[in-house]
Protein backbone atom coordinates (compact mmCIF):
# COMPACT_ATOMS: atom_id res chain seq x y z
CA UNK A 1 0.00 0.00 0.00
CA UNK A 2 1.14 3.42 -0.56
CA UNK A 3 1.39 6.44 2.06
CA UNK A 4 -1.54 6.19 4.78
CA UNK A 5 -4.47 8.29 3.66
CA UNK A 6 -5.36 11.75 5.39
CA UNK A 7 -7.41 11.56 8.47
CA UNK A 8 -9.80 13.34 5.78
CA UNK A 9 -9.56 10.47 3.40
CA UNK A 10 -10.12 7.77 5.92
CA UNK A 11 -13.53 9.77 6.80
CA UNK A 12 -14.66 9.54 3.67
CA UNK A 13 -13.92 5.96 3.16
CA UNK A 14 -15.76 5.18 6.45
CA UNK A 15 -18.33 7.23 5.49
CA UNK A 16 -18.67 4.92 1.82
CA UNK A 17 -18.87 2.28 4.48
CA UNK A 18 -21.13 3.71 6.79
CA UNK A 19 -23.67 0.35 7.53
CA UNK A 20 -21.26 -2.20 7.49
CA UNK A 21 -19.46 0.12 10.37
CA UNK A 22 -23.10 0.58 12.45
CA UNK A 23 -22.97 -3.18 11.62
CA UNK A 24 -19.90 -3.71 13.34
CA UNK A 25 -19.09 -1.08 16.16
CA UNK A 26 -23.20 -0.69 16.96
CA UNK A 27 -24.48 -4.06 16.92
CA UNK A 28 -27.41 -3.06 18.76
CA UNK A 29 -28.87 -0.44 16.51
CA UNK A 30 -31.42 -0.94 13.91
CA UNK A 31 -31.74 0.13 10.02
CA UNK A 32 -34.65 2.99 9.87
CA UNK A 33 -34.71 4.03 6.11
CA UNK A 34 -31.17 5.81 5.24
CA UNK A 35 -30.14 5.83 9.25
CA UNK A 36 -28.67 3.76 11.89
CA UNK A 37 -29.84 4.12 15.10
CA UNK A 38 -28.62 3.55 18.27
CA UNK A 39 -29.09 4.74 21.94
CA UNK A 40 -25.90 6.78 22.56
CA UNK A 41 -22.04 7.14 21.50
CA UNK A 42 -21.77 3.87 24.11
CA UNK A 43 -23.93 1.33 21.42
CA UNK A 44 -26.67 0.96 23.77
CA UNK A 45 -30.10 -0.05 22.81
CA UNK A 46 -31.82 3.19 21.68
CA UNK A 47 -33.00 5.67 18.91
CA UNK A 48 -31.48 8.93 20.00
CA UNK A 49 -28.31 8.58 17.86
CA UNK A 50 -28.54 8.90 13.64
CA UNK A 51 -25.92 7.34 11.77
CA UNK A 52 -26.69 8.85 7.97
CA UNK A 53 -26.35 5.58 5.91
CA UNK A 54 -25.82 6.94 2.01
CA UNK A 55 -25.97 10.54 0.67
CA UNK A 56 -28.93 12.23 0.49
CA UNK A 57 -30.31 15.72 -0.63
CA UNK A 58 -26.93 17.13 -0.40
CA UNK A 59 -25.91 15.73 3.07
CA UNK A 60 -23.11 13.33 3.27
CA UNK A 61 -23.12 9.96 4.43
CA UNK A 62 -21.63 8.57 7.91
CA UNK A 63 -22.63 12.72 9.32
CA UNK A 64 -24.41 11.40 12.78
CA UNK A 65 -26.04 13.67 15.22
CA UNK A 66 -27.03 12.45 19.06
CA UNK A 67 -30.46 14.11 19.67
CA UNK A 68 -30.33 13.63 22.83
CA UNK A 69 -27.34 15.34 23.72
CA UNK A 70 -26.46 17.93 20.67
CA UNK A 71 -23.22 16.52 19.67
CA UNK A 72 -22.75 15.53 16.13
CA UNK A 73 -19.81 14.60 13.80
CA UNK A 74 -17.84 12.29 11.18
CA UNK A 75 -17.43 8.66 11.93
CA UNK A 76 -13.82 9.28 13.11
CA UNK A 77 -15.51 11.47 15.40
CA UNK A 78 -18.05 8.67 16.55
CA UNK A 79 -15.33 5.70 16.49
CA UNK A 80 -13.24 8.28 18.70
CA UNK A 81 -16.40 8.15 21.34
CA UNK A 82 -17.50 4.45 20.94
CA UNK A 83 -13.94 3.80 21.96
CA UNK A 84 -13.91 6.03 24.59
CA UNK A 85 -10.65 6.66 26.28
CA UNK A 86 -8.19 6.27 23.66
CA UNK A 87 -5.93 8.80 21.64
CA UNK A 88 -6.23 9.56 18.04
CA UNK A 89 -3.31 8.09 16.89
CA UNK A 90 -5.32 4.55 18.16
CA UNK A 91 -8.88 5.65 17.02
CA UNK A 92 -7.28 6.34 13.35
CA UNK A 93 -5.31 2.65 13.75
CA UNK A 94 -8.84 1.04 14.40
CA UNK A 95 -10.40 3.10 11.70
CA UNK A 96 -7.12 1.55 9.22
CA UNK A 97 -8.31 -1.95 10.90
CA UNK A 98 -11.86 -1.35 9.79
CA UNK A 99 -10.98 -0.23 6.33
CA UNK A 100 -8.06 -3.47 5.75
CA UNK A 101 -4.92 -1.44 6.09
CA UNK A 102 -3.30 -2.56 9.12
CA UNK A 103 -3.64 -5.77 11.28
CA UNK A 104 -5.59 -5.04 14.80
CA UNK A 105 -3.68 -4.19 17.33
CA UNK A 106 -1.58 -7.34 19.44
CA UNK A 107 -2.60 -6.23 23.02
CA UNK A 108 -6.22 -5.94 23.63
CA UNK A 109 -7.67 -2.20 23.66
CA UNK A 110 -9.65 -3.49 26.93
CA UNK A 111 -6.03 -3.75 28.81
CA UNK A 112 -4.70 -0.62 26.93
CA UNK A 113 -7.58 1.15 28.63
CA UNK A 114 -7.36 -0.42 31.79
CA UNK A 115 -3.91 0.61 32.47
CA UNK A 116 -4.86 4.15 30.48
CA UNK A 117 -4.64 6.86 34.24
CA UNK A 118 -6.48 9.34 32.51
CA UNK A 119 -10.46 7.71 31.75
CA UNK A 120 -11.58 11.12 32.92
CA UNK A 121 -10.69 13.58 30.31
CA UNK A 122 -13.18 13.39 28.06
CA UNK A 123 -16.19 15.68 28.07
CA UNK A 124 -18.97 13.37 28.08
CA UNK A 125 -17.14 11.72 31.52
CA UNK A 126 -17.04 15.31 33.09
CA UNK A 127 -20.42 16.42 32.29
CA UNK A 128 -21.52 12.57 33.52
CA UNK A 129 -19.69 12.89 37.06
CA UNK A 130 -21.45 16.48 37.18
CA UNK A 131 -24.86 14.82 36.80
CA UNK A 132 -24.11 12.48 39.46
CA UNK A 133 -22.97 14.49 42.03
CA UNK A 134 -25.73 16.81 41.80
CA UNK A 135 -27.96 13.97 43.04
CA UNK A 136 -29.42 12.83 46.00
CA UNK A 137 -29.80 9.67 47.88
CA UNK A 138 -32.55 7.76 46.29
CA UNK A 139 -34.39 6.73 49.56
CA UNK A 140 -37.72 8.63 49.90
CA UNK A 141 -37.62 9.76 46.37
CA UNK A 142 -39.53 9.11 43.12
CA UNK A 143 -36.41 6.64 42.14
CA UNK A 144 -37.13 4.69 45.11
CA UNK A 145 -40.54 3.97 44.19
CA UNK A 146 -39.47 2.90 40.70
CA UNK A 147 -37.38 0.56 42.24
CA UNK A 148 -39.47 -1.17 45.06
CA UNK A 149 -42.63 -1.12 42.45
CA UNK A 150 -40.05 -3.47 41.01
CA UNK A 151 -39.50 -5.73 44.05
CA UNK A 152 -35.60 -4.44 44.58
CA UNK A 153 -34.51 -3.67 47.64
CA UNK A 154 -30.91 -3.86 47.09
CA UNK A 155 -29.41 -0.27 47.04
CA UNK A 156 -26.40 1.58 47.54
CA UNK A 157 -24.43 4.91 47.04
CA UNK A 158 -24.08 3.90 42.99
CA UNK A 159 -27.47 5.26 42.95
CA UNK A 160 -28.77 8.65 43.49
CA UNK A 161 -31.97 11.04 41.86
CA UNK A 162 -32.41 14.00 40.59
CA UNK A 163 -35.43 15.63 39.53
CA UNK A 164 -34.83 18.00 36.89
CA UNK A 165 -32.88 15.93 34.80
CA UNK A 166 -31.88 17.34 30.69
CA UNK A 167 -34.16 15.28 28.54
CA UNK A 168 -34.82 14.96 24.54
CA UNK A 169 -38.14 12.61 23.67
CA UNK A 170 -36.57 11.37 20.43
CA UNK A 171 -34.86 12.57 17.41
CA UNK A 172 -37.85 13.55 15.36
CA UNK A 173 -39.33 15.87 19.16
CA UNK A 174 -39.55 19.72 17.25
CA UNK A 175 -40.08 20.89 20.95
CA UNK A 176 -36.15 22.06 22.61
CA UNK A 177 -35.15 19.97 25.60
CA UNK A 178 -36.33 19.92 28.63
CA UNK A 179 -36.29 18.48 32.12
CA UNK A 180 -37.70 15.53 34.03
CA UNK A 181 -36.96 12.89 36.75
CA UNK A 182 -34.58 10.24 36.40
CA UNK A 183 -32.91 7.59 38.98
CA UNK A 184 -29.02 8.12 38.22
CA UNK A 185 -26.33 5.20 38.64
CA UNK A 186 -22.42 5.84 38.29
CA UNK A 187 -20.04 3.68 36.15
CA UNK A 188 -17.03 3.46 37.59
CA UNK A 189 -13.86 1.77 36.22
CA UNK A 190 -11.75 -0.67 38.13
CA UNK A 191 -10.00 2.05 40.27
CA UNK A 192 -13.55 3.58 40.71
CA UNK A 193 -13.30 6.62 38.88
CA UNK A 194 -16.29 7.65 37.80
CA UNK A 195 -16.66 7.42 33.56
CA UNK A 196 -20.33 7.23 33.21
CA UNK A 197 -23.85 8.08 34.47
CA UNK A 198 -26.72 6.05 33.77
CA UNK A 199 -30.11 7.79 33.00
CA UNK A 200 -33.35 6.04 33.95
CA UNK A 201 -36.40 8.84 33.38
CA UNK A 202 -39.39 8.49 35.53
CA UNK A 203 -42.87 9.19 35.04
CA UNK A 204 -43.65 11.47 38.01
CA UNK A 205 -47.14 10.38 38.07
CA UNK A 206 -46.93 6.80 38.21
CA UNK A 207 -43.00 6.41 39.13
CA UNK A 208 -42.84 3.87 36.37
CA UNK A 209 -40.25 4.32 33.46
CA UNK A 210 -40.93 7.33 31.19
CA UNK A 211 -42.89 6.77 28.08
CA UNK A 212 -40.62 7.98 25.54
CA UNK A 213 -37.91 6.76 23.01
CA UNK A 214 -35.08 5.11 24.92
CA UNK A 215 -36.02 5.83 28.80
CA UNK A 216 -32.60 4.48 29.77
CA UNK A 217 -30.00 6.08 28.65
CA UNK A 218 -26.02 6.77 29.11
CA UNK A 219 -23.72 9.48 29.57
CA UNK A 220 -20.03 9.13 29.12
CA UNK A 221 -18.19 5.66 28.99
CA UNK A 222 -19.31 2.28 29.59
CA UNK A 223 -17.11 0.67 27.73
CA UNK A 224 -15.50 -2.31 30.17
CA UNK A 225 -16.92 -0.29 33.20
CA UNK A 226 -19.48 -1.18 34.95
CA UNK A 227 -22.26 0.17 38.17
CA UNK A 228 -21.63 -1.60 41.62
CA UNK A 229 -23.25 -2.35 44.50
CA UNK A 230 -20.71 -3.67 47.19
CA UNK A 231 -21.96 -6.42 50.21
CA UNK A 232 -19.22 -5.07 53.03
CA UNK A 233 -17.34 -7.78 53.07
CA UNK A 234 -14.31 -8.42 50.61
CA UNK A 235 -15.41 -11.45 48.20
CA UNK A 236 -13.14 -12.97 45.65
CA UNK A 237 -16.93 -13.78 43.69
CA UNK A 238 -18.24 -11.23 41.41
CA UNK A 239 -21.68 -11.23 39.95
CA UNK A 240 -21.37 -9.52 36.95
CA UNK A 241 -25.08 -8.75 35.27
CA UNK A 242 -26.71 -7.15 32.35
CA UNK A 243 -29.38 -4.48 32.69
CA UNK A 244 -29.51 -2.59 36.19
CA UNK A 245 -32.76 -3.98 37.28
CA UNK A 246 -31.87 -7.21 36.06
CA UNK A 247 -28.19 -7.16 38.30
CA UNK A 248 -30.18 -5.44 40.92
CA UNK A 249 -32.60 -8.13 41.19
CA UNK A 250 -29.93 -10.99 41.60
CA UNK A 251 -28.63 -9.12 44.50
CA UNK A 252 -32.05 -8.39 46.33
CA UNK A 253 -32.22 -11.80 46.74
CA UNK A 254 -28.52 -12.69 47.25
CA UNK A 255 -27.35 -9.69 49.18
CA UNK A 256 -23.92 -11.10 50.68
CA UNK A 257 -22.76 -10.74 46.83
CA UNK A 258 -20.55 -7.89 45.24
CA UNK A 259 -22.64 -6.84 41.76
CA UNK A 260 -21.05 -5.32 38.71
CA UNK A 261 -24.15 -4.27 36.44
CA UNK A 262 -23.07 -3.55 32.40
CA UNK A 263 -26.76 -2.27 31.38
CA UNK A 264 -26.41 -4.21 27.79
CA UNK A 265 -25.53 -7.09 26.56
CA UNK A 266 -23.16 -5.82 24.65
CA UNK A 267 -20.83 -4.62 27.36
CA UNK A 268 -21.43 -7.36 29.10
CA UNK A 269 -19.45 -8.93 26.64
CA UNK A 270 -17.22 -5.93 27.02
CA UNK A 271 -16.70 -6.24 31.09
CA UNK A 272 -13.14 -5.83 31.87
CA UNK A 273 -12.51 -7.80 35.73
CA UNK A 274 -11.36 -6.27 38.11
CA UNK A 275 -8.01 -7.63 40.09
CA UNK A 276 -8.34 -10.03 42.73
CA UNK A 277 -11.39 -11.44 41.54
CA UNK A 278 -11.26 -15.47 41.33
CA UNK A 279 -15.05 -16.28 39.63
CA UNK A 280 -17.16 -14.55 38.13
CA UNK A 281 -21.12 -15.39 37.75
CA UNK A 282 -22.62 -14.31 34.74
CA UNK A 283 -25.89 -13.27 35.14
CA UNK A 284 -27.56 -12.70 31.98
CA UNK A 285 -30.83 -12.50 30.18
CA UNK A 286 -32.37 -15.59 28.96
CA UNK A 287 -32.58 -14.55 25.12
CA UNK A 288 -29.78 -15.09 22.20
CA UNK A 289 -27.94 -11.90 22.86
CA UNK A 290 -27.26 -12.53 26.60
CA UNK A 291 -26.36 -16.34 25.37
CA UNK A 292 -24.03 -14.65 23.18
CA UNK A 293 -22.38 -12.15 25.86
CA UNK A 294 -21.91 -14.69 28.37
CA UNK A 295 -20.01 -16.51 25.97
CA UNK A 296 -17.71 -13.99 24.94
CA UNK A 297 -17.16 -12.79 28.47
CA UNK A 298 -16.54 -16.39 29.76
CA UNK A 299 -13.63 -16.77 26.71
CA UNK A 300 -12.29 -13.63 27.92
CA UNK A 301 -12.57 -14.83 31.66
CA UNK A 302 -11.02 -18.07 30.57
CA UNK A 303 -7.62 -16.62 29.35
CA UNK A 304 -7.50 -14.52 32.53
CA UNK A 305 -7.97 -18.14 34.34
CA UNK A 306 -10.82 -16.27 35.88
CA UNK A 307 -13.23 -19.13 37.33
CA UNK A 308 -17.06 -18.42 35.76
CA UNK A 309 -20.52 -19.89 36.06
CA UNK A 310 -24.38 -18.87 34.31
CA UNK A 311 -26.54 -17.78 36.19
CA UNK A 312 -29.57 -17.83 33.71
CA UNK A 313 -33.30 -16.80 34.82
CA UNK A 314 -36.63 -18.99 34.01
CA UNK A 315 -38.50 -15.77 32.21
CA UNK A 316 -37.22 -13.31 30.33
CA UNK A 317 -34.67 -11.50 32.87
CA UNK A 318 -34.15 -11.72 36.48
CA UNK A 319 -36.60 -9.05 37.38
CA UNK A 320 -39.27 -10.88 36.11
CA UNK A 321 -38.55 -14.01 38.27
CA UNK A 322 -38.54 -12.04 41.32
CA UNK A 323 -41.36 -10.11 40.53
CA UNK A 324 -43.23 -13.40 39.49
CA UNK A 325 -41.73 -15.57 42.07
CA UNK A 326 -40.32 -13.50 45.29
CA UNK A 327 -37.39 -13.07 46.45
CA UNK A 328 -37.13 -16.35 48.40
CA UNK A 329 -37.99 -18.81 45.12
CA UNK A 330 -35.50 -16.59 43.26
CA UNK A 331 -32.85 -16.93 46.62
CA UNK A 332 -33.03 -20.63 46.27
CA UNK A 333 -33.02 -20.91 42.50
CA UNK A 334 -29.58 -19.18 42.29
CA UNK A 335 -28.00 -20.72 45.57
CA UNK A 336 -29.02 -24.39 43.99
CA UNK A 337 -26.95 -23.00 40.10
CA UNK A 338 -24.43 -21.93 41.87
CA UNK A 339 -24.34 -25.38 44.00
CA UNK A 340 -24.36 -27.11 40.76
CA UNK A 341 -21.29 -25.11 39.21
CA UNK A 342 -19.09 -25.51 42.38
CA UNK A 343 -20.16 -22.91 45.17
CA UNK A 344 -22.29 -24.10 48.38
CA UNK A 345 -22.83 -21.37 50.97
CA UNK A 346 -24.93 -21.08 54.06
CA UNK A 347 -28.75 -20.33 53.40
CA UNK A 348 -29.09 -18.94 57.05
Amino acid sequence: MNARRSIAELSADLAARAESFSRQFFPDGRKQGNYWQVGDTSGAKGQSLAIRLQAQGGRKAGAWVDFATGEYGDLIDLLQERLGSVTLKETLREARSFLGDAPCPTVPRETQRAERPDAASSKRITRARNLFAAGKPVLGTLAATYLQGRGITRLGPALRYHQRVFLRHGEDDPDPPHRAPALLAKITDNRGQITGCARVYLDPSTGSLAAIESPKRILGQLHGHAIRFWSGKARTDLIVGEGLENTLSVGTALPEFDLASCLTATHLGLFIPPPGIQRIWIARDNDEAGRNASMRLRNKLESLEIACGDLVPSMGDFNDDLRAFGKDALRRSLLEAMKVQGLEIGDG
